[in-house]
C-alpha cells in the first residue's frame, strides 16, 4: 500500500479513541490515514494506531465486539510497525484493576495500576494526572530510541491518566515520568511494537516529532 514515500497508517476505530486528532497529526507529516475497524483495511496498511480514551474494561469489551482482538495480536505478531497511545498502551498489559480485573491484550507482561490518592508523606495527590510533564529517556539504554530521535530529554508532553502501566520486564520501558514522587514508565518499545501514556497528538512540536519519526520508521521497513 506504500506509495511515493507516503505511507498508510490505519487508526483502530472501537468506540473510544482521539481518533480525528491522531488522524491530522499522521497527515501534518505526510502520512495518510484512515479510520477503520475492518480487519481487512487494518491488515493492509502499512502501520496501525491503537488510541483510547475511557476505562480499560470497556475498551477491551469494545475490542472483543469488534472482533478486533486477535486482530491485533496477529497484526503486532507480523512485526508491522505499531503504536499505542495513552489506553492504547494500557490494553498492551497482561491485566488492569481499573474498576475490577481485567485481563488485557498480554502483548507485555505486567499490570496497569491507579495512581494513589495520598503521597507516601500523607499529602493529597490530584488524579487524573493532567497536563504538561517530563518524559526521560531510560538512561539504561545504550543509546536514545529512535522514537525520540531529534528531541532532547526531558521534554514536555501532555498526559491525562489515572492510571499507569507496570510492566514486568523493564528491559522494554524506553522512557519515565514523575507525577508527585511516583516515577512510572511512559514509553515503551519492542522491535517494531511502541506505545505511550502521553498524548503526542496534543503534546505540540515534541509530539509531531514522534509522529515523523514513526514515519520514517514504518519507511525503512517498507
Amino acid at each position: 500500500m506504500l506509495q511515493r514515500n507516503k505511507p498508510c497508517v490505519a487508526i483502530v476505530n472501537y468506540g473510544m479513541g482521539n481518533l480525528f486528532s491522531v488522524k491530522n497529526a499522521c497527515e501534518l507529516v505526510g502520512m495518510s490515514a484512515l479510520i477503520s475497524y475492518s480487519e481487512k483495511e487494518l491488515l493492509a496498511a502499512d502501520a496501525v494506531i491503537l488510541p483510547g480514551v475511557g476505562a480499560f474494561g470497556d475498551a477491551m469489551s469494545a475490542l472483543e465486539g469488534f472482533g478486533l482482538v486477535s486482530v491485533l495480536r496477529d497484526i503486532i505478531e507480523m512485526g508491522k510497525p505499531f503504536l499505542g497511545i495513552c489506553l492504547g498502551m494500557q490494553l498492551l498489559m497482561s491485566e488492569s484493576e481499573e474498576f475490577g480485573n481485567f485481563k488485557g491484550l498480554g502483548i507485555f507482561d505486567g499490570y496497569v495500576k491507579r495512581f494513589s490518592n495520598i503521597s507516601d508523606s500523607n499529602k493529597k495527590i490530584r488524579v487524573p494526572h493532567v497536563g504538561w510533564n517530563r518524559v526521560y529517556f531510560n538512561s539504561s539504554l545504550n543509546s536514545k530510541d529512535l522514537i525520540f530521535s531529534k528531541l532532547s530529554d526531558g521534554e514536555f508532553m501532555y498526559f491525562v491518566h489515572s492510571y499507569f502501566v507496570k510492566p514486568t520486564v523493564e528491559d522494554f520501558v524506553i522512557s519515565m515520568t514523575e507525577y508527585e514522587g511516583i516515577r512510572f514508565c511512559s514509553g515503551i518499545r519492542r522491535s517494531n511494537l511502541m506505545a505511550f501514556q502521553f498524548h503526542p497528538e496534543k503534546s505540540g512540536f515534541c509530539g509531531i516529532q514522534i509522529f515523523r519519526n514513526f514515519k520514517e520508521m514504518i519507511l525503512k521497513e517498507a
